[in-house]
């Protein structure tokens, strides 16, 4: 079944869209630099290496990119790019396969899982022109 959306309206799901996976990277990108400490302690938990730079580079990807994404600034790069860090947490951070005192395999695995779709909807923004404008 194709439902033929008409332009205008396939314009705003794409801005919709972008603009929600823009806030999922934003919201956490800004926690992390209100909760540097504590977000590098959980990476240290994990075996992130350099975790001072890899947090900071992490902030500036989440925020900047979040933000480009959001406003549609090179959606298609920056969905790429968000889409690899997020591959990068998930194997990183959310590594269900490994037990950590303190932390749920079940949310781990969650957690590894709603990326995933995260990561989806980031390769569909990466894969999808904008809309033509209409005639």
């Amino acid at each position: 079944m194709n439902l033929d959306l008409p332009e205008q309206l396939q314009r705003g799901l794409l801005v919709t869209g972008r603009s929600l996976l823009g806030l999922y990277f934003v919201v956490p990108g800004l926690a992390k630099i209100f909760q540097f400490s504590a977000t590098g302690d959980y990476m240290a938990q994990h075996g992130v290496p350099a975790i001072p730079l890899l947090l900071v580079l992490t902030i500036l990807v989440q925020v900047g990119g979040g933000v480009c994404l959001a406003i549609g600034y090179r959606a298609q790069l920056v969905a790429l790019l968000l889409a690899g860090l997020t591959l990068l947490i998930n194997l990183f951070m959310h590594d269900f396969w490994n037990v950590y005192e303190g932390t749920s395999q079940a949310h781990e695995t969650q957690n590894f899982i709603k990326n995933l779709g995260i990561m989806a909807g980031l390769l569909v923004v990466a894969g999808t022109a904008k809309p033509r404008a209409a005639t």
